[in-house]
């Protein structure tokens, strides 16, 4: 920009006639207001009454104004006609809008300048805000995940607590079913009396085992069938009271092994 200007010379000075005619000028205006000011101090320095010097003093109000409206309604005079004077002021004030420009021209340049390196560092925040709310996002999605995955343990959980009190629950009514089979067996299948069974057998010794009862052998035949599945027969011997083994093979609750007649199982009442 400041290219584009013209170049003007320091060194242009206006002929010598012109300086002094331009002098003379400024000589006789100065005169002139000097003549004003000591017109003015006399003026002050006169003796009369405070109402007189109000009005006087109103009066020089309203003279000023008027003059001072005056001055704003009219154009500036030129002072002095001489084209070589006119020329030299001209210059200089080319000269004094050149370096205002210059001036104007810097500033703006640094300012410039400034602006760019704000809007480099907003960009760079931006990228950053850009990079942390990509990392936020991420976050938030693994959170999520994570939350999903909480809650489904947690239905799990919940689930397994579920089970876990229903199977202590069926443990607490198994244990009073067997208990209640136990006193039913105990009460109406006890073991035969000694001196029965020896004379239903006709002997007069005790037996060389001790019998078990309907509930034990009950018993052995539930554990052997759900420890062993693939192995569920159990072999006679002679704890195992005959018309107990028989009883249960009547009812259909015991199977005898189709191959050895020595071997029963438990019904699969649970298949």
């Amino acid at each position: 920009m400041a290219e584009d200007l013209p170049e003007i010379s320091n060194d242009s000075v206006c002929p010598v006639d012109a300086k002094e005619e331009l002098l003379n000028e400024c000589e006789s205006i100065w005169k002139q207001m000097e003549e004003c000011q000591s017109k003015l101090m006399l003026l002050e320095k006169e003796t009369l009454s405070s109402d007189v010097k109000d009005s006087r003093l109103m009066m020089q109000v309203k003279a000023l104004t008027a003059e001072y409206n005056q001055w704003q309604k009219r154009s500036p005079e030129i002072i002095s006609t001489n084209p070589d004077v006119l020329l030299a002021l001209g210059m200089e004030e080319l000269q004094k809008v050149k370096n205002d420009l210059e001036m104007l021209l810097s500033v703006l340049e640094l300012k410039n300048k400034q602006l760019e390196e704000d809007l480099k560092r907003e960009q760079q925040w931006h990228e950053e805000q850009e990079q942390l709310l990509d990392l936020l996002n991420g976050l938030e999605e693994e959170t999520n995940t994570q939350v999903e995955q909480l809650s489904k343990k947690s239905l799990h959980s919940k689930a397994f607590h579920e089970l876990r009190s229903k199977t202590l629950k069926l443990n607490v009514y198994k244990e009073k079913i067997l208990n209640a089979l136990g006193e039913f067996l105990e009460e109406h299948f006890p073991l035969p009396e000694k001196g029965k069974t020896a004379k239903k057998k006709n002997y007069s010794e005790e037996p060389a085992v001790e019998l078990l009862t309907l509930h034990k052998i009950l018993e052995i035949l539930i554990n052997k069938i759900m420890n062993t599945p693939h192995e569920p027969y159990v072999t006679i011997n002679d704890s195992f009271w005959p018309p107990y083994v028989e009883l249960l093979l009547r009812y259909g609750v015991a199977l005898r092994h189709p191959e050895d007649p020595n071997r029963i199982r438990l019904e699969a009442f649970h298949m």
